[in-house]
């Protein structure tokens, strides 16, 4: 059973939009069990209860990456969901709660890397999720995080044919977010088969994608990308819808349901 605990981080001074949205899980969980951790509640967190992590969070080259080794550690500790502040959910999440681990779709994907070695064209996302206590799943993601970052060779095969403007941003996703995630249940299938995919009913249908079953949906905010010049907003508009147009010529042979 996963605890009724909900677990959100983010700054003390919350945009409107982000209130709104916490407003909305605290309402519909009115006997969950509500955790927020800001900047130095995290530190706080990291320093006393994950001494043997604690090195290795604090040198992680990217802010975004402590988050996300932040996220798994809570969950790791305490159990409960995790949700990121723009989430915003539509129905009360207490069905999940008799699973054991449970993860969010993210999306269709065109990697080279995961189809080639796995034969998979899906990955898992990061925004929501929810476990037992000392889950093995979470456990495998933690090891990887540290693997990823110590490791560059683990990581290289990921981050083939990714142009220069993006690479960073690709690095952060393929070394502590989804793309992490995503391999350490291709990797693990015996441990994957105690993690419930909440899926769409069509993956083909971009419409779902991000979305966390009927439960929520992911805004997408992407705060934590760097602010960008025009002519790289433009460039990575090319690259993406050129993705995007790959990824579903690609999928349409391969069923709805993944």
């Amino acid at each position: 059973m996963i605890p009724k605990v909900i677990i959100q981080t983010g700054p003390p001074d919350l945009s409107l939009s982000l209130k709104a949205a916490v407003v909305n899980v605290k309402l519909l969980h009115p006997e969950f069990e509500y955790i927020f951790f800001d900047d130095a509640k995290v530190e706080e967190f990291v320093q006393e209860q994950c001494t043997e992590w604690r090195d290795a969070y604090g040198s992680f080259k990217f802010k975004i990456q402590r988050y996300d080794f932040f996220r798994y550690l809570a969950v790791y500790r305490y159990g409960g969901f995790y949700l990121d502040l723009d989430v915003f959910l539509a129905e009360q999440l207490t069905p999940l709660v008799s699973s054991e681990c449970v993860f969010s779709f993210e999306e269709l994907t065109d990697s080279t890397f995961f189809w080639d070695r796995f034969r998979m064209d899906w990955q898992i996302g990061n925004y929501a999720f929810g476990a037992e206590p000392g889950h093995p799943f979470l456990e495998a993601i933690i090891a990887n995080c540290l693997r990823a970052k110590q490791d560059p060779a683990w990581v290289r095969p990921m981050m083939n044919w990714i142009p220069k403007p993006f690479y960073d941003e690709f690095y952060i996703l393929n070394t502590t977010g989804p793309g992490l995630v995503s391999r350490t249940y291709a990797e693990n299938p015996t441990l994957a088969q105690r993690v419930k995919v909440v899926f769409p009913d069509d993956v083909r249908d971009p419409r779902s994608w991000h979305q966390f079953g009927k439960f929520g949906f992911h805004d997408m905010a992407g705060s934590w990308r760097d602010r960008e010049s025009f002519l790289s907003v433009r460039l990575r508009r090319l690259w993406e819808g050129w993705k995007y147009r790959r990824t579903l010529a690609n999928s349409k042979g391969r069923g709805k349901t993944r």
